[in-house]
Formats: C-alpha cells, sequence, structure tokens
C-alpha cells in the first residue's frame, strides 16, 4: 500500500507541476485583461523549441548542457510565440477566443509539418519526433525516508525544483511589486491605470509574453518525463487543464496551485489502480481522461462562484470610458 502511494504522489506532482506554471502563465494574462485560450499552443511550441535545441547540441555536446539549454530555449519559444496572440489581441484588437483557438490550431500544424523538414533536412533522416528520452531523476537523502511525505523528495525531476522555484518569483512579482500591482489593475480598472500614466496595453502585451514562456517551461517538462520526445502527441489538452485549474483557483496562484494537485494526482492514481489490478497497459487511455472528467464535475459546484477580473477579454481603448 505504502509503494502504491508513493508511486501516486510522485507521478501526481510530476503531472501537476509543469499545470501549475503554465497555470501561472494564465493568470498573468487574464489578471492583465487578455483572454488566453492559447496556452495549449504556447507549450508546443516552446516543447518543439526547446526539443529541437537539445537533440541538435547533442550531437556536439555531452553531460547535462543540452538539458539546460533546452529549457531556456523553450522560453524562448514560448515567448515569441506568445507575442502574435498579443498582437491580434492588442494591436488588432481581434476577439480573443477566436484567437487563442486559432494559435492552438496553428501551433499543431506548424511544429509537425516543421518537425518532420528538420529531421529530414538537418538530421538526415524521416520522423515527426525529436527523440529525447527521460530527464534524469534525483532522491534527497533523509528526507525520503518519512513515511509518506517521503514521496515527495524521491524520485525527483530537475525540473519540479525549478518550476517551483519560478512560481515563488512569479508570485512575488505578482502581488509585491509595483509591476504586479498594475497589471492586475489592467485587467480590473484599465482606465485608471491609464490616467496613471500606464501604458496599459503594453503591460498586457508583456503580461502575455510571460504567459507563453512559463509555458514554455511546461512544455519541456512533459517533453522530458511523459513524452520523453517531442511529436504532436505533446497536444493532449494540457493546456486546457491548466485553464480549468486557474478558474477553479479564482485567478489566484495558491488555489491554481491545489487544482493542478488535484487533476495530477487524479491521473497517476488511475494509473496506480491499472497496474494494481493487472489491468492491460490499454486502459491507460482511459485514465488519461480522468482530469476532465474531473474537471466537468467541479465546473458544476464551483463555477457559479468565480469571479473573473472585470475587464477581462475587453480590447482596452484610450479615451474610451
Amino acid at each position: 500500500m505504502t509503494e502504491l502511494l508513493n508511486m501516486i504522489i510522485i507521478d501526481g506532482l510530476s503531472f501537476a507541476l509543469p499545470l501549475f506554471i503554465m497555470a501561472i502563465g494564465g493568470i498573468y494574462s487574464e489578471k492583465s485583461g487578455i483572454t488566453n485560450l492559447a496556452l495549449e499552443g504556447f507549450q508546443g511550441v516552446g516543447a518543439f523549441t526547446g526539443a529541437f535545441a537539445a537533440v541538435f547540441l547533442a550531437q556536439s555536446m555531452a553531460g547535462a548542457l543540452p538539458y539546460y539549454v533546452s529549457f531556456l530555449c523553450a522560453i524562448i519559444g514560448g515567448g515569441i510565440f506568445a507575442l502574435l496572440h498579443a498582437l491580434l489581441c492588442i494591436r488588432f484588437r481581434a476577439n480573443q477566443v477566436i484567437s487563442g483557438v486559432v494559435m492552438n490550431i496553428l501551433a499543431v500544424a506548424m511544429t509537425t509539418f516543421l518537425t518532420r523538414r528538420i529531421n529530414a533536412s538537418v538530421f538526415g533522416h524521416a520522423g515527426n519526433k525529436f527523440m529525447l528520452g527521460t530527464s534524469v531523476r534525483f532522491t534527497v537523502p533523509v528526507l525520503s525516508d518519512i513515511p509518506v511525505l517521503g514521496a515527495i523528495f524521491t524520485d525527483v525531476y530537475p525540473f519540479e525544483v525549478f518550476i517551483l522555484v519560478v512560481a515563488v518569483v512569479m508570485g512575488y512579482v505578482l502581488y509585491c511589486t509595483p509591476f504586479g500591482l498594475r497589471l492586475r489593475a489592467c485587467g480590473d480598472n484599465p482606465h485608471s491605470v491609464d490616467a496613471a500614466g500606464v501604458d496599459v496595453n503594453c503591460v498586457r502585451a508583456v503580461a502575455v509574453v510571460i504567459s507563453g514562456c512559463l509555458s514554455g517551461i511546461a512544455g519541456m517538462s512533459f517533453a522530458y518525463s511523459i513524452s520523453a520526445n517531442f511529436s504532436s502527441d505533446i497536444y493532449l489538452g494540457y493546456g486546457y487543464l491548466s485553464i480549468a485549474a486557474l478558474i477553479f483557483g479564482n485567478w489566484t496562484i495558491l488555489p491554481a496551485f491545489w487544482a493542478c494537485l488535484l487533476f495530477g494526482f487524479a491521473r497517476s492514481g488511475g494509473t496506480a489502480l491499472i497496474h494494481r489490478m493487472g489491468l492491460p497497459s490499454s486502459y491507460n487511455d482511459l485514465v488519461r481522461i480522468l482530469p476532465y472528467v474531473l474537471t466537468l464535475v467541479l465546473l458544476v459546484f464551483f463555477s457559479r462562484h468565480n469571479r473573473s477580473p472585470k475587464a477581462l477579454g475587453e480590447p482596452y481603448e484610450k479615451g474610451k470610458r
């Protein structure tokens, strides 16, 4: 029983934490007033950029350098792709929901095509994947021996620690700095921000780019853990799960974290149950829907209590009241 519980905690955290950092990116964007359904596309493009960098560098470099560079490239790739969403929503005042959906479709088509072309022209073989393998893990001595809670410190991916550090920094920036105050005000009362001499559209654009950067971290984390490669399979709805988490968390970081943990443990718990019962591996596909079923159930009970930013989804026009 203890072994089963440890498996649920270890696998649940490795799934929940990338969701969490992506949800923080969504919170940044939507707190500024920009509806962001494009997190799925951001994390996919980020993973594509980082995976290409990792595979390319691995040809000439050994050790952990390609691993860390891949995350840097994923951050840059996700942020640059997010600029397109910011341009459509802020400069051209496109419908933000439609823009997000289009960004997701574009990300799938673009990265699938580019992966095939790069494999053929750069790496000299046909294929629709960048093979990465699974990230190394480490276990913290002493702390890992604690009953039950020790699983938190067992078989930890390096990106899990990185995500927690980034989450703390982003939480501090959002709630304890002047920039965070302006960003939150842009989503509730952008006219007051404009009256204070702050460029509302600039703040919103930065917030969207931040969401792309954080989603890139999530995409690279999934590529190094669940997928062990980059392919179109990386687009499995994780971005939409993170959006559900931030909505359940009422656009607040800590409650969104608990929602991500709930989704993560639902997924890992289902997988552990299948292994425990000795069911065929085909049942793993059934387990993948558990977080989405849980989302539907939670929507029934919590959606009526949600309070989104007042100006969410509304393009800002200077001088208009």
